[in-house]
Order: structure tokens, then C-alpha cells, then sequence
């Protein structure tokens, strides 16, 4: 069995991943994902609280771990682990208009109360890769604005600067990775919403072509323009998102 979800961090190598890429490669250099989810979690505690509307519970977290422990199963070599799950143990952020099973898609409105009872076929792809969600973020509501101030959960700030929008309507997402409280997120995009506030916290936000990424679980604007896409620090991370997504 492999022991990526326990081996013990190498001192050797970046022990604070903030990239796809980096975090994969801490995993071929010796590193436990336990421990280093762990830390994302904290730091992403330390964030601004307003780029947030839920933060992962431990139930929620725990049951995502013992996931990657059922994927590491059979596995000795755990480069052959990383390309059967090629965004094994890397954690990301989801904005909340798009459904994660079990916990409430607000698009940033207070009165909805039902979870989701199925993830978006967006998650679904993330976490059959691997990939472990550790929030869901702040938006302006229901996907309408570009400024990312229209939201009853609070007004995320651009990470340059408290002074300064962070961007909408996939604010909270921007954030998340623009602090380093994730590697990647998930944005939705209809007239700028993604790579607006990416290019306001000096992130690629990536708009796909129509089509080419499932909307199925998505709280929409209009189907002939949203899309989902990915936000992350460099464009190889959002290539490799992207060939999951």
C-alpha cells in the first residue's frame, strides 16, 4: 500500500506548496498529504473570513481523507499513484453557485437552506482525480456583478490591498487561491466573472469554450454564456485543471 496520505514531510523539500504543480511535486518528494492538507486548512482559517461562505467541517474533511486513502490502496509507486489521480491530495476552493453534495449551493443568498443532494459534474471530475475541496467561496450574489461587493456574507478585498475590490463575481475563489489557502478554484464566467477578479489578484482565470465543461449542478446567469473555470497562479496549472475538468 502507498503511504502518501502519512509519510512524513521531507525536509528537503517546500514543506508550504502554493502551486498544482508544487504540491504534486511535494508528493513525489516524500510528503504526507494528511500534513499538508492539515496546513492548507489552517491557513485557509486565516484568510479573510469574508472570501468564505463554508469552510470544510472535520466530518467533511475527514471522509475526503479516507477517500485518498482508499484511492492510495494497491499503489507502491507513487508516481504511478500521480498519474492514475493527477490532482491527488491537491485542495481547491468551489464557488458557491456551484453544488457540492450535502452542503447548501447559496449563490450567495441567506434563504437558501436545502443542501445539494448530488455534486456538479464539475466536483465529481475534481474528486475522482483527487482533489480535496476545502471550501466554498463568496460571490457576488447569485453571479450578477464584477466587483464582488454584492454579497450578505461580507466584502472580500483584493489581497494587494483592503482598499481595493477583489473582483467579482467569483470573488472568494480569487482570494482563496490569491492567499494561498488553496492551489486552484473554481470560477464561473459569464461576462468577465472569473478573469476579472483573477486579473485583480494577479491569478490566470481561465473562461473555456462553451461546452466544453459540464454545467450540470451550476446555478446559472445564462446558459448561452456561463461557464466554469479554474483559477490558479500559473497558466500550467490551469492547463492541468482544465485536462480534468
Amino acid at each position: 500500500m502507498c503511504s502518501v496520505l502519512y509519510t512524513n514531510t521531507c525536509t528537503t523539500m517546500n514543506p508550504d506548496p502554493l502551486t498544482i504543480a508544487g504540491w504534486l511535486s511535494a508528493y513525489q518528494a516524500g510528503a504526507s498529504a494528511r500534513d499538508l492538507l492539515g496546513l492548507a486548512r489552517h491557513r485557509c482559517s486565516t484568510l479573510q473570513p469574508a472570501a468564505w461562505i463554508h469552510t470544510v467541517s472535520d466530518q467533511e474533511f475527514e471522509l475526503q481523507l479516507a477517500g485518498l486513502d482508499a484511492m492510495a490502496a494497491g499503489f507502491t509507486d507513487r508516481n504511478a499513484l500521480l498519474r492514475a489521480y493527477p490532482l491527488f491530495g491537491v485542495p481547491y476552493a468551489v464557488k458557491d453557485n456551484i453544488d457540492i453534495a450535502g452542503v447548501c449551493t447559496t449563490a450567495a443568498c441567506r434563504r437558501v437552506v436545502e443542501p445539494a443532494e448530488h455534486h456538479a459534474a464539475v466536483i465529481q471530475r475534481l474528486q475522482a482525480a483527487g482533489a480535496v475541496w476545502l471550501g466554498k467561496t463568496n460571490l457576488d450574489q447569485f453571479a450578477t456583478g464584477l466587483v464582488g461587493t454584492r454579497s450578505p456574507y461580507g466584502i472580500p478585498h483584493s489581497v494587494f490591498s483592503s482598499s481595493h475590490v477583489s473582483g467579482g463575481s467569483s470573488s472568494g475563489s480569487a482570494v482563496a487561491v490569491a492567499a494561498g489557502g488553496v492551489a486552484f478554484a473554481l470560477g464561473t464566467d459569464t461576462a468577465g466573472s472569473g478573469r476579472i477578479p483573477a486579473g485583480f489578484n494577479e491569478l490566470v482565470g481561465l473562461k473555456p469554450t462553451l461546452g466544453l465543461v459540464s454545467r450540470s449542478g451550476i446555478i446559472p446567469i445564462a446558459h448561452s454564456q456561463d461557464t466554469a473555470g479554474p483559477m490558479t497562479r500559473t497558466v500550467a496549472d490551469a492547463a492541468l485543471a482544465m485536462a480534468v475538468l
